[in-house]
């Protein structure tokens, strides 16, 4: 408390004092004035004030702190009349840092601000170092069985693969599976975060009705995943995968959103008579189970293994697990489905984590 009994330490009102804080201060040389800051954002001037309250502090839709990042990215915002965002394009490397910046700690401080339990994501306190274990996505309710959908190898590619033979003495089971990588990661992440639900793995095309009824999270594409392609079909999202591999460049996503379709595809290099992935694309989807109200689907599905690496680890990588958690739970609040579609670069053979609260990951967003 200060001397005026005010709770300085309200996670609601450290956010209208930093939002307060970069109107007045933000630039020694020139302070900002509030009915300046509502027409670079186009809000009223009453709206800005009762988001900068010290005794009853409104918190600011996430699409309006994007704008006070990019309007406190570069003082040019206010050297027009009226004022006004500048966008990304125009702006300098530093500037767009500083935009990417501001973002992520007014989505931070704005995740902080919501009431506990707000939104389908569950959230703990913001730790640097990746936050613990039991918040984010990917934390159920203790007793919530838990199942992971993988395809299996297409038969010709099996025998290709050694100890994929039932027969075979050193028959190894998990060797028929694809995504081998992203199951490896989701499997342990989900244990460490749900010691007391018990997680499965299932062939897709053999779940059972119990499977279908728990969690469900499906790795891999509609080619190979029975599981991805009903759940997709079933969810209606306004995304769809092509995957055409006998055609070259059929295989993209494909989006609807603002009465147009977007298509986002991987990037490949030809390297002698062998195609090299530089970057591939991915969705993550979470929505309520059309199976059962009461649990989750999720998808995990790249153009290729990467990807479907790509966006596992966006939520398991300890470096990215909390900012991405915080960034789904700011940005989509309490939609039961959202979907993210995003870049996944790979680097001398490594796939790198997507960070979500960067515009050079994320290349389209939709909620219910």
């Amino acid at each position: 408390m200060n001397e005026a009994g005010v709770d300085t330490q309200d996670p609601r009102r450290l956010l209208a004092q930093r939002l307060r804080a970069l109107r007045e201060s933000h630039w020694p040389t020139r302070k900002i004035t509030q009915p300046e800051l509502a027409e670079a954002l186009g809000v009223s001037v009453p709206l800005i004030s009762s988001w900068e309250s010290q005794t009853n502090p409104r918190i600011p839709p996430l699409p309006r702190l994007e704008g006070y990042s990019a309007v406190f990215a570069t003082l040019r915002s206010f050297d027009t009349n009226p004022a006004r965002a500048i966008s990304p394009q125009e702006m300098s490397d530093e500037e767009r840092r500083t935009m990417n910046d501001l973002k992520l700690e007014l989505m931070h401080l704005r995740s902080g601000a919501l009431p506990v339990g707000a939104g389908p994501v569950r959230h703990t306190r913001v730790d640097p170092t990746g936050g613990p274990l039991n918040g984010g996505p990917w934390r159920f309710d203790d007793r919530d069985d838990v199942t992971i959908v993988c395809a299996r190898w297409p038969q010709e590619m099996l025998e290709k693969i050694p100890y994929t033979d039932i027969a075979d003495p050193d028959y190894i089971e998990l060797l028929t599976c694809s995504e081998l990588d992203a199951l490896f990661e989701l499997f342990g992440h989900l244990r460490a975060a749900n010691p007391a639900n018990q997680v499965n793995l299932r062939i897709a095309g053999k779940l059972a009705p119990d499977d279908l009824t728990s969690h469900l999270a499906t790795l891999g594409g509609i080619d190979w995943n029975s599981a991805t392609s009903s759940v997709l079909e079933k969810l209606q999202l306004p995304v769809q995968q092509v995957a055409d591999w006998g055609t070259e460049g059929g295989q993209y996503f494909e989006v609807e959103g603002d009465g147009k379709e977007t298509q986002f595809r991987p990037l490949l290099e030809k390297s002698g008579d062998q195609l090299i992935l530089r970057e591939d694309v991915a969705l993550f989807a979470r929505a309520m189970s059309p199976f059962n109200q009461q649990r989750t689907v999720t998808i995990c599905n790249g153009m290729y293994s990467r990807g479907t690496y790509g966006a596992v680890r966006a939520l398991t990588d300890a470096k990215f697990r909390q900012r991405n958690a915080d960034y789904l739970r700011s940005r989509f609040g309490d939609s039961s489905s959202y979907c993210i579609v995003t870049r996944v670069p790979i680097i001398n053979g490594a796939t790198l984590t997507p960070d979500w609260t960067t515009s050079d990951y994320t290349l389209f967003e939709w909620s219910e």
